[in-house]
């Protein structure tokens, strides 16, 4: 056995003559494990809150979704985009067609994102779990066109899912000044009628914001023939995505940019996560103040242990061995804390998991979720490891090495 680590495990488990020294790395032991249980229910509950906004978007944007590098839209006819519809590991593919539009109806006026898709979209996300209504997804009818309006945006138009009268759609005509003596006859008009449903994401960018209609009706809206603003895909079940999406980048080419659905949200998965770092460094920074317990129990065991050292100079240890003892029994109080607050930390997460323990309010239903969502990452609790083990080596090696040099000289 290590000769160090032998004597380091020896001081630390047994008594020394003074019970303070005990105490004092009992409670170093319990800040670091308190400080790391910390990082681990931080980190985790960030994840939470991230892959419930994923969840949440996954009903609603595609797995795949290739955008034109330059400009709003592209033409639909392009032969690299027409190979996609034959592309094994592609499942389903719906063009798509989005631009803003004025909606009218019972003199209330709002602005909204028209998006036009073809019949496939049904499959292509899970739209048919986040519809309300009694009625059913249909985007027209013969001459009919069907519009599937968002919660909210019903709530600002005053309607309910089955509104009677057809909503007035208005866009600006290409190439056209608007008439400021009447400015209806510079925009194109059409009607929208509803299918009996609308949807809700529970997120406010589309359920004020977005109206689902067919891919023709956006075309002649807009007047944007042959066109679209983007092709959406749903991968076979067995695809692997990372390598899927780098293969259609390379055959699509610069042109064209092919966005997983965290890069469809990238500025919202982005702020969530600066948010983690951000508090990742933070709760770094208190682990580090409560390493500094842990300098002042080397501190007193050094002082304790000074006639220990000198019969094992005596006995033929150098310096370099006398202060690595003090330095292993630094490193073990941080690596015990550290694995004490893991377990700890871990324990906590799976209690929130699964009984909710620190709820968002006394009433449920008030928040999309009522109870903190916990994630627990494999990858984070590593990070976790490395972080307390290199800040607690790191916090004791210069004073062990300055106490033993000043306090155990030859």
């Amino acid at each position: 056995m290590n000769f160090p680590f032998h004597i380091a495990t020896r001081y630390l488990l047994s008594k020394k003559s003074h019970h303070a020294i005990n105490i004092i790395s009992g409670v170093s032991v319990c800040g670091v494990a308190i400080a790391t249980a910390a990082l681990v229910c931080i980190l985790s509950v960030f994840n939470g809150f991230q892959d419930m906004v994923a969840g949440l978007f996954t009903s609603f944007d595609p797995q795949l979704k290739v955008v034109p590098t330059e400009g709003k839209f592209m033409k639909a006819d392009k032969k690299e985009i027409q190979a996609l519809r034959n592309d094994p590991d592609v499942a389903v593919l719906s063009e798509t067609l989005e631009d803003h539009a004025l909606l009218m109806i019972n003199n209330r006026q709002v602005m909204a994102t028209i998006k036009g898709v073809e019949d496939s979209f049904e499959e292509l996300t899970g739209i048919n779990r986040i519809l309300i209504g009694d009625g059913v997804f249909e985007l027209h009818v013969d001459v009919i066109d069907y519009g599937i309006l968002g919660a909210n945006l019903l709530l600002q138009l005053g309607l309910t899912t089955d509104f009677s009268d057809p909503i007035q759609v208005y866009a600006p005509r290409k190439g056209e000044r608007i008439d400021l003596n009447d400015p209806r006859q510079s925009l194109n008009q059409e009607e929208l009628f509803s299918p009996g449903v609308g949807f809700m994401v529970k997120q406010n960018k589309y359920d004020s914001q977005y109206v689902i209609t067919n891919l023709a009706f956006a075309r002649r809206l807009f007047e944007r023939p042959g066109q679209v603003s983007a092709i959406e895909m749903r991968l076979q079940p067995n695809a692997d995505m990372k390598r899927v999406k780098a293969r259609i980048q390379t055959q699509l080419g610069n042109h064209y940019q092919v966005l997983d659905r965290y890069e469809q949200q990238e500025d919202t998965f982005k702020i969530m996560q600066i948010e983690k770092l951000i508090s990742y460094i933070f709760l770094t920074f208190i682990l580090l103040i409560a390493c500094f317990n842990i300098v002042g129990s080397l501190s007193m065991l050094i002082i304790d242990k000074k006639q220990d050292a000198i019969t094992l100079r005596n006995l033929g240890a150098n310096q370099h061995q006398i202060r690595s003892i003090f330095m292993m029994e630094g490193r073990m109080i941080c690596l015990i804390g550290a694995l004490i607050g893991i377990t700890l930390g871990l324990i906590l997460c799976w209690l929130q998991q699964e009984f909710g323990l620190i709820r968002f309010g006394n009433s449920e239903g008030s928040y999309i979720i009522d109870a903190y969502p916990v994630s627990v990452h494999p990858t984070d609790i590593l990070l976790i490891l490395l972080t307390v083990v290199a800040v607690g080596f790191l916090s004791v090696w210069y004073p062990v090495r300055y106490l033993t040099k000043k306090k155990l000289k030859n």
